[in-house]
């Protein structure tokens, strides 16, 4: 489980994202960077990133983010994705890899987000997502 100090209660991790490797990289403004290196669970092509743990690693650091900002006002929901699309717009290479996710609209029902994901240059992004998330009530 990954957690900070400041914010204990919050499961950041799914088991998918911890079978990737993805883990908690710092805080910054109150919201979750995420990371994951290089290893075998995430390569593709030799020395590049898999597509797909790209996409783990902005839906995980999307929902970090979302996790935390409901934790935040005190709301406990059950999320659940509507869509998520990925842009993929360079190779990721053979060394960590970065994420943070920003919440664009938060509603009663549905939450909106934009996930950046980079490597050594944040300002060069390797990929973007846009996520819509359904906030549905815990049952029980």
């Amino acid at each position: 489980m990954a957690e900070a100090k400041d914010h204990p209660d919050i499961e950041l991790l799914t088991p998918y994202a911890r079978s990737l490797g993805i883990k908690l990289s710092e805080w910054e403004d109150d919201a979750p960077v995420m990371t994951v290196e290089f290893v075998e669970a995430v390569e593709g092509r030799p020395e590049h990133f898999h597509g797909g743990a790209t996409g783990g690693l902005l839906e995980t650091a999307g929902y970090a983010a979302l996790r935390t900002e409901l934790a935040r006002i005190g709301r406990d929901a059950v999320l659940k994705p509507i869509n998520i699309t990925v842009q993929y717009l360079a190779a990721g290479k053979s060394q960590a890899s970065f994420a943070k996710g920003r919440i664009t609209k938060l509603g009663r029902r549905s939450a909106n987000l934009t996930v950046e994901a980079w490597q050594d240059d944040r300002s060069r992004p390797i990929a973007t997502a846009v996520m819509n998330v359904l906030m549905a009530e815990p049952e029980g």
